[in-house]
């Protein structure tokens, strides 16, 4: 009995840990990528190609509008603010004329960087906001994981507790 209650607990962790993180690479690769491609690029057009191929994945599913916020909203968890971001950083590249000089080009390039990289203390990230690889059903895996972990702690700890308490 007590060996199912463990395995039940496990699956709980599981089934909510997994699909959570398979979802996180699939952004990954996605968006998330892209918009790091289009902040490394070193030429206007290889980073127009990028930011648009990031801006095309996030408009297919749904990344253009809300708040991934599940308690309380914060400014960093403005999905709308995101995608309007970079979408204006695509029609600044878009509008930089073909004859422009090569600082204007390199600015622009620079620009581009600091609107897509966050500086953190030990490494430098892609600006996304929070938990948008499973936006707009962050609430549902909260709630669910929230679920996972208790009742998974749960059955896992308490059988432990008696195991050890036989010895």
């Amino acid at each position: 009995m007590k060996a199912i209650l463990i395995f039940i607990g496990l699956l709980f962790v599981l089934v909510w840990s997994v699909p959570r993180t398979i979802l996180s690479i699939q952004f990954d690769r996605n968006c998330t990528g892209y918009l790091k491609r289009a902040a490394d690029a070193n030429t206007v057009e290889l980073a127009k190609a990028q930011l648009a191929i990031a801006i095309q994945y996030a408009r297919a599913h749904g990344d253009t509008a809300g708040f991934t916020s599940v308690l309380y909203r914060t400014p960093d968890e403005d999905v709308g603010f995101w995608f309007s971001n970079l979408t204006a950083s695509l029609q600044e590249l878009e509008s930089l004329k073909l004859d422009a000089s090569p600082l204007e080009r390199s600015n622009m390039l620079m620009k581009l960087r600091e609107t897509l990289l966050d500086q953190g203390t030990k490494s430098v990230g892609v600006t996304t906001p929070d938990g948008i690889s499973v936006f707009p059903h962050n609430m549902a895996w909260a709630f669910f994981g929230w679920l996972a972990m208790v009742f998974g702690a749960g059955l896992i700890c308490i059988p432990i507790s008696y195991l050890l308490a036989e010895y």
